[in-house]
């Protein structure tokens, strides 16, 4: 056993990569690196003997290091393109970021605080509940946040109610309560235009199951909904106050009113298509 493992060594020992500017220090009797000019070689005593073995030099260190820290920086840039894809399933909601804010809604800052204060916000199972009028920006500001949080490495899904229960059809229900489940792999759940939905008893069923089940997990959730904050406070009947109160309890209410972005938007293009058209 033990000239097995001095046989190994000497291996070890001999394999030593040696580049032609390389040299020996003639006080101590190791392989220098010609480049940093610092051993290549170290000491060890084995079995009452002493060995040469090799070592890494300075600059091969600081090689190892680098390409360590690219590989590990480029595994974070991995990871963050899927979740963004995971979060940001409509393509369209891949140019909302907070760069292409144009500073003109008020209510953006709060969209900006809660990813900064994203931590106290997790451990409080808090989250937004976004409401205002058709164009508002709720949408813009929601996504905004699912894209902060990915750069950040925290796994975000941003849906609607409709494309919940589109899935949700046809599913047996066992599958449909692995689906269900599935939001809460997701540190942040964001769900785009509550009340768009259908008011059918089976949906506002599960509307409230997948509200029932962040609220009782204590994930937080973002809901944007064009309703009034009064509608929300005071529903109609038991099938929807179940739902709203829920998400009161655990969406702290920011208004988003002014003008409507989507149609300003919308009046922009159609004025570049008369140009266009026009010479």
């Amino acid at each position: 056993m033990k000239n097995e493992l001095e046989k190994m060594i000497d291996n070890i020992a001999a394999s030593a990569a040696q580049e032609p500017e390389d040299f020996t220090d003639p006080a101590t009797g190791l392989l220098m690196c010609g480049k940093c000019r610092t051993p290549k070689q170290c000491r060890v005593k084995l079995f009452e003997r002493e060995k040469l073995l090799p070592c890494l030099c300075q600059c091969e260190q600081e090689r190892r290091k680098a390409e360590d820290a690219a590989r590990k920086e480029q595994e974070r840039l991995n990871k963050i393109r899927r979740l963004k894809a995971n979060a940001l399933q409509d393509k369209a909601l891949l140019a909302y970021t907070f760069a292409s804010d144009d500073g003109q809604n008020p209510a953006m800052k709060y969209a900006r605080r809660y990813v900064e204060h994203w931590p106290e916000m997790k451990e409080r199972g808090q989250g937004l509940l976004l409401w205002g009028g058709v164009g508002t920006g709720k949408t813009f500001a929601a996504a905004c946040i699912a894209h902060a949080l990915t750069e950040q490495g925290v796994p975000v899904l941003m849906t609607n109610f409709s494309k919940i229960l589109n899935s949700l059809s046809g599913m047996f229900s066992e599958d449909r309560n692995k689906y269900l489940a599935s939001f809460n792999h997701f540190s942040l759940l964001i769900i785009d235009d509550l009340g768009i939905e259908r008011n059918s008893e089976y949906a506002l069923e599960q509307v409230y199951n997948v509200v029932d089940s962040r609220y009782l997990s204590r994930l937080p959730f973002i809901i944007t909904t064009n309703l009034l904050l009064a509608e929300l406070q005071a529903p109609g009947d038991l099938a929807h106050a179940r739902i709203y109160d829920r998400v009161l309890e655990r969406c702290t209410p920011v208004c988003f009113s002014g003008k409507n972005y989507r149609k300003d938007n919308a009046d922009a293009n159609k004025s570049e298509a008369v140009k266009l058209l026009s010479e």
